[in-house]
């Protein structure tokens, strides 16, 4: 056995510490970083299992709601050197119907064309000026527009982004435009891991808005019409959906005051939302590309949902299981060459979650692979995991908050997705104490009501070579 120390206070700085040493067995189990195997209660400056830096002394969460409706939220941190900014808006993919599939992507993009105070030239040419790290992401269930900029040109930048949230839409953009997302339909269709998600997703929630596509298809683009564009927007871009997220080096006042100015134009709303629960039926498709040399394949099984206080857990059995250089899935598949990749995440939505696989192997092993898959899967779903396991994952998973947190843009994403799925606050804290409260009995729980399976299995391989015929 050998023993393992480390002057923690020495490294760390103010920091207090109360250390329990532990031992590592020299054999098998080097592969882990001794430094996992101590069992750490910080209080101070930077403990992960403490986190009051975080958490408590310099981050302040505010809230308010402008006269229109518009929900203002914001956590403010002094020591951060940068702000970060962003509207969330509730509309995505889910919310599109079948013959405009893909006008919450296209009308993201013609967001950026500017309205009658920004051209499209202005929009990019001020952000760049500012040095503004800034963009857009449409999802099933939101979409986003954000910046990030150092907090002397954070007025600039607002005024900027506000406007996005008004956008002109001219018939003469949505024609250049709609060339842009077609080009980008076409960038995606030679990614095969994005085809086997975007395939698994149509076939998991066959019937159910969250099958539809972000992007739509050319055909569904092609037909779609300015007219068609605007309506949705009048429908979906009120300030029932719509939240400013601020972060990092701002004041309040000062952010109540720019959304006043800015945003007291948005229209008001209500929100219509319609969830329902999926109950997927086994499937299994496959589909052959001429140009690929592996087959990827997506394996899908319901999870809870964005509510579900079981999300902390399934976070962290997604960690043990499927993470991509260490998780059990690794070990089994990719390790011993099996695969060229294998992993497992946790994927939340309103009203549905899933356990989302992947593999990624030569087309003539992907059945054996499955096999080796399914097994992990099954002892899993039958002994749990162990502690030392679940210690592990806890350490991933709090590193990995905390080294997210210290960029406002990093917390702009979280902040922002806790208020819209649950309409709640988490400081950097709290999520951690949520991930740390997680036991053994929790993920048996987990389990026992979301078994780890393959409900749905999409493969994309590569066609299979003809054989040559022969003559005399």
């Amino acid at each position: 056995m050998v023993e393992v120390e480390a002057d923690v206070a020495g490294t760390l700085g103010e920091s207090s510490v109360d250390m329990e040493v532990v031992s590592l067995s020299a054999h098998g189990q080097n592969r882990y970083p001794a430094a996992r195997a101590l069992r750490c209660r910080w209080s101070g400056r930077y403990g992960l299992r403490g986190s009051q830096y975080f958490g408590k002394l310099f981050m302040e969460f505010r809230q308010s709601v402008l006269p229109n409706g518009l929900q203002v939220i914001g956590e403010i941190n002094p020591r951060a050197q940068s702000a970060a900014v962003g509207f969330y808006v509730r509309t995505g993919s889910r919310n599109e119907t079948l013959d405009c599939s893909g006008v919450s992507h296209f009308l993201e993009h013609m967001a950026f064309k500017g309205n009658e105070h920004f051209s499209a030239a202005d929009v990019n040419r001020v952000f760049d000026e500012l040095g503004a790290n800034y963009n857009a992401q449409t999802g099933e269930e939101f979409t986003l527009y954000y910046a990030a900029v150092l907090p002397e040109y954070l007025p600039r930048a607002f005024e900027l982004l506000s406007a996005l949230m008004q956008p002109t839409l001219r018939v003469e953009d949505f024609e250049v435009e709609k060339q842009v997302i077609l080009e980008e339909i076409g960038m995606y269709d030679d990614m095969p891991g994005f085809l086997a998600h975007d395939e698994a997703m149509a076939a998991h929630f066959a019937r159910h808005p969250l099958g539809q596509s972000i992007l739509g298809t050319r055909e569904s683009i092609q037909a779609l019409t300015a007219d068609q564009m605007r309506n949705y927007f009048r429908q979906r871009y009120h300030t029932g959906n719509i939240t400013l997220v601020a972060t990092g080096k701002v004041s309040w006042e000062h952010i109540t005051a720019l959304a006043s100015q800015y945003c007291s134009s948005f229209p008001t709303g209500q929100r219509d939302d319609h969830w329902l629960l999926c109950h997927p039926q086994i499937t299994r498709l496959a589909t052959t590309r001429p140009a690929l040399s592996q087959a990827h394949t997506m394996l899908f099984s319901s999870a809870p949902t964005s509510r579900d206080p079981q999300r902390f857990a399934a976070e962290m059995l997604s960690v043990i299981v499927g993470d991509g250089d260490s998780g059990r899935l690794y070990w089994e598949l990719v390790d011993p060459g099996h695969a060229e990749s294998c992993d497992l995440a946790y994927n939340e939505f309103f009203d549905n979650g899933i356990w989302g696989g992947y593999l990624c192997c030569d087309a003539s092993e992907t059945d054996t692979n499955i096999s080796r898959m399914k097994k992990v899967f099954q002892q899993i779903n039958a002994s749990g995991v162990t502690a030392d396991e679940l210690d592990e994952a806890f350490n991933k998973v709090a590193s990995r908050i905390v080294l997210r947190s210290e960029r406002p843009m990093g917390r702009l994403s979280v902040v922002g997705g806790d208020w819209v799925y649950r309409e709640q606050y988490q400081s950097v804290e709290e999520e951690i104490e949520a991930y740390r409260q997680v036991t053994l009995r929790d993920i048996r729980t987990l389990l026992d009501q979301y078994p780890l399976g393959m409900t749905t299995i999409t493969e994309l391989k590569p066609e299979e070579e003809s054989s040559p015929v022969s003559g005399n």
